[in-house]
């Protein structure tokens, strides 16, 4: 595994691993690279010091952020193939959602918004959902 530091194209820092620099190429350039704090895809290699032995408890120590980042990383390329691949369904989602579910629309995979409660009874009525991750606007800051 490499770790590298990152930067996008607003200059907002983090780092990732990849199993490889060719693995690190081939995932920016299918855009599944995502820059945790705004989601852009334009991200390229920052300069970093060499990492010269660090003892197991300092690497430990480092873990935690380092899995935070690519949870978030995760997030983000979770809500963008969601985006891409479904059909946005607005705040009509439960309605919709049972409809597929009963039959009476086609199949589909959609997302949209639900109130707590209508998700609550969507799942008591057995249909398949899960929420998508809130993930930072991809607004500049």
């Amino acid at each position: 595994m490499i770790r590298y530091a990152l930067l996008c194209e607003k200059d907002h820092e983090f780092d990732g691993w990849f199993p490889s620099s060719e693995g690190f190429d081939a995932q920016v350039a299918a855009g599944d690279v995502l820059c945790p704090h705004c989601g852009s895809p334009n991200v390229r290699k920052a300069l970093m010091a060499p990492s010269i032995g660090k003892s197991a408890s300092k690497a430990a120590a480092s873990m935690p952020a380092d899995m935070a980042q690519k949870m978030s990383m995760m997030m983000l390329a979770l809500k963008k193939h969601v985006e891409e691949n479904c059909d946005y369904v607005g705040d009509k989602f439960a309605e919709e959602a049972r409809r597929i579910h009963y039959g009476e629309a086609d199949h589909r995979d959609i997302y949209g918004e639900a109130t707590p409660d209508e998700a609550l009874e969507l799942i008591e009525e057995g249909v398949e959902v899960a929420p998508l991750p809130v993930v930072p606007s991809r607004q500049s800051n």
